[in-house]
């Protein structure tokens, strides 16, 4: 008994750690294949309409009033950087490993199964929740527009269910429903609306831009003349400010769930990615600049900065383009959440950790519809029935640990890609068939690349031996030596990236938790900081795996200043993750647990790479080839 669970044990944890190969022309799928009809155009719109959400035109009286004052603009900043290091790591893997999946699908390539199943459930949280509460805000700003929540019309406003307090919203609801319909109508159909909203909303935030300028300009830009200067919280509070908005920019990453429905994925999703991150930088930054221009920090409202800095100078035909530009924002965002999820689920069920329901795609449109449609009936339920509110810090739960992931991933592509790869148990002859190949092309290296011939005279036949002894000794014992000093390195690297990433936690847990003493706080910081630098000068001092250049799509896009720029995105993530909340945190553990017993119970059961054969990754075309033979 005791030796069964054993084993059933170590089964399981062999399967957290099995990774599949990046998907490639070997990797034939049965059914229909997404269609390839994004451009780069489209990517930008698809990210800057899934980053730049209504939140922003309430974000800067918020974060200006308790954070950082008129250092809002730098605080945007800072967050962009941040949220760029991200953008740089997911912008090489996007190109080398151009799946549908995103975060989920590179886990799963460089880390494993476990952790990539619990990303990929992450991420079905944060876009259903995130699509929900987004759907939930249409109804207060269509509000503006007849004068009052009590003046919409009944199909429109709230109502409340007797005797259960329940709030439901058919607005939000029916939103979701719309959007849903579009998506399944096409991925170049449903890009060009988002085109279309994306730009109503930029359009209303460069309306912020040039007429807050020019009332800044007349008027003398009387928020900066201030006595306690343009860093009234100081430096800490400018870094606060940076944390908060940084969630200001998530969203640009669901762009990468597209990738294969992009034209020229290794050029058009680097390109699309950067060039969407930077917009949504520099407009944040410009709006910023100019409403705590307008107006004094101290004295934005919270709950309507910018109509209300327009007020002030009576421009009260301003809420009417702001509330536009908002409600846009809305259905941008709502596009960008639920856009995602669809081919997410169909990535974890072409993998079988899912039924293979969701990974099914509609012969006509090219989309994989089933999940589509799941996903909007779930997030319009959510929309209608819950305040979703309070749950809307466990959305960012799912991003954060998909960028830190995402860095890590990195970090093993570039110093440790798996070497191995897996092939169905049904290709056990193909298997065989190039192992011996192998063997017995290894017995005649000697004579083949030296061309020894054989004479017959006893003398030079013990001659010849002796020579081809020796050559044979001599290639093994250089070989033995290279794959020695390369397994020492791989090991290094693997230890070093670990101890990299538990450092990190540990400093980050640290310097966040409330309540340990001073001592324990510096001590812990100090050990944990060390560990983390000696990893990461280690890793920059050792060389990266030439196998780099081999795995996957190769010729896209690289991540620059490896290891740094990947490390330095796992400290902010980890740092951000830690500062969300044990009530974020407890909610967010009740889902984990779920998806931990679907996984046990049927991902792990119904996974493709369940009987899998590992073998090097050197002899795949081999085995391809000899696979091909056999079925002819």
């Amino acid at each position: 008994m005791r030796s069964f669970c054993g084993g059933k044990c170590s089964r399981t944890l062999r399967s957290l750690v099995r990774r599949k190969q990046v998907d490639s022309v070997h990797a034939r799928r049965e059914g229909h294949q997404l269609a390839r009809r994004l451009s780069v155009l489209d990517i930008i719109a698809i990210g800057v309409g899934a980053t730049v959400g209504a939140g922003v035109y309430i974000l800067v009286g918020t974060v200006a009033r308790e954070y950082t004052g008129p250092a809002l603009t730098i605080s945007f900043l800072i967050a962009g950087i941040a949220a760029a290091l991200s953008a740089f790591c997911y912008a090489e893997l996007a190109c080398r490993c151009p799946s549908a999946g995103s975060a989920y699908h590179y886990t799963y390539i460089c880390i494993g199964e476990g952790v990539a199943w619990l990303i990929g459930w992450s991420l079905i949280l944060e876009y259903t929740i995130g699509g929900s509460a987004v759907a939930r805000g249409i109804s207060p700003n269509l509000a503006v527009f007849f004068g009052g929540e009590n003046k919409l019309p009944s199909f429109l406003a709230r109502h409340t269910i007797p005797g259960t307090g329940i709030v439901v919203d058919p607005c939000a609801a029916a939103l979701v429903i719309v959007v849903t319909v579009l998506l399944c109508i096409g991925i170049k159909e449903s890009s060009m609306a988002q085109t279309v909203v994306t730009t109503i909303n930029v359009s209303a935030m460069i309306f912020i831009i040039a007429a807050g300028g020019y009332i800044g300009f007349k008027t003398g830009w009387v928020g900066y003349e201030l006595p306690n200067g343009y860093f009234p919280y100081g430096v800490t509070g400018m870094l606060g400010g940076s944390a908060v908005v940084f969630f200001s920019y998530i969203g640009f990453d669901s762009v990468t769930s597209t990738a294969e429905e992009v034209k020229n994925p290794q050029r058009d999703l680097p390109m699309g990615i950067g060039i969407a991150l930077s917009i949504c930088c520099i407009l944040y930054m410009l709006v910023s600049v100019v409403i705590v221009g307008l107006v004094p920090y101290y004295a934005l409202d919270p709950d309507t900065p910018i109509s209300s800095a327009f007020s002030n100078y009576g421009m009260r035909y301003a809420v009417y383009i702001l509330t536009t530009g908002a409600v846009m924002a809305l259905c941008s965002s709502l596009m960008g959440s639920i856009l995602p999820q669809p081919r997410i689920l169909m990535a974890m069920a072409r993998d079988g950790l899912l039924p293979s329901f969701f990974a099914d795609i509609n012969r006509h449109t090219q989309v994989p519809v089933n999940s589509t449609v799941m996903t909007g009936v779930l997030a319009a339920a959510l929309a209608f029935f819950m305040d979703v509110s309070q749950l809307a810090g466990m959305v960012s739960v799912g991003t954060l640990l998909a960028f830190t992931t995402v860095a890590v991933s990195v970090l093993i592509l570039r110093y440790v890609p798996p070497d191995e790869v897996p092939f169905a148990s049904g290709l056990q002859e193909s298997i065989g068939s190039v192992s011996s190949q192998y063997n017995n092309d290894l017995k005649g290296t000697a004579s083949m690349d030296f061309g020894y011939s054989l004479v017959s005279s006893k003398e030079d036949d013990q001659l010849f031996e002796t020579n081809e002894s020796s050559i044979e000794d001599d290639i093994m014992q250089k070989q033995v030596t290279i794959d020695d000093n390369e397994e020492r390195r791989r090991k290094i690297a693997s230890w070093s990236i670990a101890f990299v990433c538990v450092g990190i936690l540990i400093l980050a847990s640290a310097a966040s938790v409330e309540g340990l003493s001073s001592v324990v706080r510096l001590l812990l910081c100090g050990l944990a900081g060390v560990a983390a630098l000696g990893s990461l000068v280690v890793l920059a001092c050792i060389e990266q795996d030439d196998a780099r250049h081999d795995f996957g799509h190769a010729g896209g896009f690289q991540c620059p200043f490896v290891p740094f720029l990947p490390v330095a995105c796992i400290l902010v993530n980890t740092y951000l993750l830690v500062s969300l909340g044990l009530g974020t945190w407890f909610r967010v553990s009740i889902w984990m647990l779920i998806g931990a017993l679907v996984y046990i119970f049927y991902g792990r059961s119904h996974s493709s790479l369940k009987g899998a054969v590992y073998v090097p990754v050197a002899y795949a075309h081999e085995i391809y080839q000899a696979s091909s033979n056999h079925q002819a």
